[in-house]
């Protein structure tokens, strides 16, 4: 799954388990347990986190790359 700012957080957790570490360093943990990551995108949260949206994806989607 290639992953884009609009992805929702939710699904490229469901969808990347790589991703899983790289939400967590840039998000927190608590992510993982709020309801709005079914409906918030990855620059949704990136803003929410004053984090660079484009540093999140670059390194959920090469992480992706390196799974198998």
């Amino acid at each position: 799954m290639k992953v884009t700012k609009d992805s929702l957080i939710g699904d490229v957790i469901d969808s990347s388990p790589e991703a899983r570490g790289v939400i967590e360093k840039y998000f927190g943990n608590g992510c993982f347990t709020c309801p709005g990551i079914k409906v918030e995108s990855l620059s949704f949260g990136a803003m929410m986190h004053n984090v660079d949206p484009d540093k999140v994806i670059d390194e959920i989607n090469k992480e992706g790359k390196n799974e198998g």
